[in-house]
Protein backbone atom coordinates (compact mmCIF):
# COMPACT_ATOMS: atom_id res chain seq x y z
CA UNK A 1 0.00 0.00 0.00
CA UNK A 2 1.93 2.93 1.27
CA UNK A 3 5.72 1.32 -1.18
CA UNK A 4 3.48 2.65 -4.14
CA UNK A 5 2.92 5.73 -2.91
CA UNK A 6 4.47 9.21 -4.07
CA UNK A 7 5.77 10.90 -1.16
CA UNK A 8 6.90 14.40 -0.28
CA UNK A 9 9.68 15.30 1.66
CA UNK A 10 9.54 18.01 4.37
CA UNK A 11 12.78 19.79 5.87
CA UNK A 12 12.27 22.90 7.81
CA UNK A 13 13.66 26.38 6.64
CA UNK A 14 13.42 29.51 8.70
CA UNK A 15 13.84 31.49 5.08
CA UNK A 16 11.58 29.77 2.48
CA UNK A 17 12.43 32.37 0.42
CA UNK A 18 16.18 32.11 0.23
CA UNK A 19 16.03 28.21 0.80
CA UNK A 20 13.77 28.17 -2.26
CA UNK A 21 16.45 30.16 -4.37
CA UNK A 22 18.65 27.84 -2.96
CA UNK A 23 16.83 24.52 -4.37
CA UNK A 24 15.79 26.21 -7.31
CA UNK A 25 19.40 28.03 -8.30
CA UNK A 26 22.12 26.02 -7.20
CA UNK A 27 20.61 22.47 -6.90
CA UNK A 28 18.45 23.13 -10.06
CA UNK A 29 14.60 21.66 -8.71
CA UNK A 30 11.60 22.88 -10.33
CA UNK A 31 9.37 24.51 -7.92
CA UNK A 32 6.05 23.29 -8.59
CA UNK A 33 4.14 25.74 -6.09
CA UNK A 34 3.78 27.65 -2.82
CA UNK A 35 1.59 26.58 -0.38
CA UNK A 36 -1.16 29.14 1.62
CA UNK A 37 1.14 28.58 5.08
CA UNK A 38 4.40 29.29 2.46
CA UNK A 39 5.68 25.55 1.95
CA UNK A 40 7.62 25.82 -1.29
CA UNK A 41 7.41 22.74 -2.96
CA UNK A 42 9.84 21.34 -5.63
CA UNK A 43 9.40 18.30 -8.50
CA UNK A 44 11.34 15.19 -7.40
CA UNK A 45 12.29 12.41 -9.28
CA UNK A 46 9.74 9.35 -9.69
CA UNK A 47 6.93 11.64 -8.82
CA UNK A 48 8.28 12.51 -5.47
CA UNK A 49 7.94 16.08 -4.07
CA UNK A 50 10.43 18.02 -1.43
CA UNK A 51 8.39 21.03 0.55
CA UNK A 52 10.24 23.46 2.22
CA UNK A 53 8.49 24.36 4.89
CA UNK A 54 8.83 27.36 7.16
CA UNK A 55 9.90 26.73 10.71
CA UNK A 56 11.81 28.94 13.83
CA UNK A 57 15.98 29.12 13.61
CA UNK A 58 17.01 25.49 14.99
CA UNK A 59 14.34 23.82 13.20
CA UNK A 60 17.07 22.03 11.32
CA UNK A 61 18.38 18.82 12.03
CA UNK A 62 22.56 17.68 12.37
CA UNK A 63 21.83 14.55 10.47
CA UNK A 64 21.22 13.91 6.88
CA UNK A 65 17.70 14.90 6.15
CA UNK A 66 18.16 13.92 2.42
CA UNK A 67 20.22 11.93 -0.23
CA UNK A 68 20.06 12.30 -3.98
CA UNK A 69 20.90 9.12 -5.19
CA UNK A 70 23.52 9.69 -8.80
CA UNK A 71 24.74 7.70 -10.83
CA UNK A 72 28.49 10.23 -10.92
CA UNK A 73 29.55 11.33 -8.13
CA UNK A 74 32.24 13.24 -9.11
CA UNK A 75 30.70 14.92 -12.10
CA UNK A 76 27.30 15.76 -9.42
CA UNK A 77 30.31 17.64 -6.94
CA UNK A 78 31.89 19.16 -9.46
CA UNK A 79 28.59 20.67 -10.57
CA UNK A 80 27.39 21.86 -8.00
CA UNK A 81 30.71 23.35 -6.94
CA UNK A 82 30.36 25.18 -10.41
CA UNK A 83 27.02 27.09 -8.86
CA UNK A 84 28.12 27.50 -5.52
CA UNK A 85 27.97 25.02 -3.22
CA UNK A 86 30.27 23.91 -0.60
CA UNK A 87 30.68 20.46 0.08
CA UNK A 88 32.07 19.30 3.98
CA UNK A 89 35.03 17.80 4.49
CA UNK A 90 35.65 14.84 7.34
CA UNK A 91 38.96 13.42 9.28
CA UNK A 92 37.69 11.58 12.03
CA UNK A 93 39.07 8.28 13.82
CA UNK A 94 36.36 6.19 11.89
CA UNK A 95 35.10 8.64 9.17
CA UNK A 96 36.87 10.08 6.13
CA UNK A 97 36.61 11.72 3.32
CA UNK A 98 38.85 12.37 0.31
CA UNK A 99 38.07 15.12 -2.39
CA UNK A 100 34.58 15.56 -0.22
CA UNK A 101 34.11 11.75 -0.70
CA UNK A 102 33.31 9.08 1.95
CA UNK A 103 33.77 5.40 1.28
CA UNK A 104 30.97 2.90 3.24
CA UNK A 105 31.34 -0.50 2.34
CA UNK A 106 29.33 -0.40 -2.06
CA UNK A 107 28.32 3.31 -0.91
CA UNK A 108 30.32 6.28 -1.83
CA UNK A 109 28.89 9.30 -0.46
CA UNK A 110 29.32 14.00 -0.10
CA UNK A 111 27.64 16.43 1.95
CA UNK A 112 26.64 20.01 1.97
CA UNK A 113 24.37 22.21 3.97
CA UNK A 114 21.17 23.97 2.62
CA UNK A 115 21.16 27.85 3.16
CA UNK A 116 18.82 26.94 6.53
CA UNK A 117 21.42 24.42 7.79
CA UNK A 118 20.08 20.67 6.67
CA UNK A 119 22.24 18.33 6.01
CA UNK A 120 21.72 17.16 2.66
CA UNK A 121 23.68 14.40 0.51
CA UNK A 122 24.93 13.35 -2.50
CA UNK A 123 25.19 9.20 -2.57
CA UNK A 124 26.46 6.39 -5.42
CA UNK A 125 25.79 2.89 -5.34
CA UNK A 126 28.09 0.56 -6.71
CA UNK A 127 26.33 -1.55 -9.79
CA UNK A 128 23.96 -4.21 -8.28
CA UNK A 129 23.11 -1.97 -5.57
CA UNK A 130 19.62 -0.11 -4.51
Amino acid sequence: MLTATRTTTMLPVEDPERAGRFYADMLGLKPITTAGDGTRIFALGQGDALGLRPAGKGAQSGHTVLSFEVPDLEGEIAELEGRGVRFEDYDLPDFKTTNHIAVMGTERAAWFHDTEGNVLCLHELSDGET
